[in-house]
């Protein structure tokens, strides 16, 4: 458990607020900025991407892939790294583990254009979370990184598009951050009532199922 100076406890604290019963994964999983420099266990590390593997997705393309960098590999960690917004830079360096989602943007089918692809690479990705906080582990995906510098980085060839960059690994200390990021590390996680997006009818009324 990871307390500040006064005793707040980031793994207690940060639990979901929710107004209706959730499995625990999903209760614990949130984005932090802290990470410990812990290593992630391999086997876990496999667990987690199979929980991305086994997600659903149209025609059951699974037009997902995922490029893994970890710290046990210094040179290939600092070039995925390099792909991040310096504002990442500041903190998800400290993470054992980076990695980088990327959607097939055609259909292995039929070769027609697959706009369904970034949202189940999406889905990947949640699987993804909830399996790492079902084993203790969090991640923190952004946006913030340089698509171009990535595809160059790499050699993603055309017809594959960068979705998302990843942070992995055990909470670490919050005291270690700057002290913007620690005022983004303690605030409280927030959500919007059902209301306000499960509708009915037409749209923008909400479902009496929610009201």
């Amino acid at each position: 458990m990871v307390h500040n100076s006064v005793g707040y406890n980031l793994a207690t604290e940060k639990l979901s607020d929710n107004q209706h019963s959730i499995i625990e994964a999903l209760r614990q999983r949130w984005s932090p900025l802290a990470f410990s420099d812990r290593p992630v266990e391999s086997e876990k590390l496999r667990q987690i991407l199979e929980a991305a593997r086994w997600a659903a997705s149209s025609y059951n393309e699974q037009p997902w892939s995922f490029i893994v960098a970890t710290k046990d590999n210094p040179t290939e960690f600092d070039r995925l790294l390099s792909c991040l917004a310096e504002g990442n830079q500041e903190w998800a360096k400290n993470a054992p583990v980076l990695m980088l989602s990327v959607a097939k943007l055609q259909f292995e089918r039929n070769g027609t254009e697959n706009r369904h692809a970034f949202h189940d690479v999406g889905a990947a990705a949640a699987s993804l979370a909830i399996q790492a906080a079902e084993l203790g582990l969090l991640i923190h995906q952004m946006a913030g990184f340089d698509a171009a510098k990535a595809r160059e980085a790499y050699s993603i060839p055309e017809g594959y598009e960068p979705v998302a960059a990843i942070a992995l690994g055990y909470l670490g200390d919050p005291e270690s951050l700057s002290e913007r990021l620690k005022q983004r590390e303690f605030s409280a996680r927030t959500r919007k009532p059902l209301n306000t997006f499960v509708f009915s009818g037409s749209w923008n009324q909400p479902s009496s199922l929610v009201q």
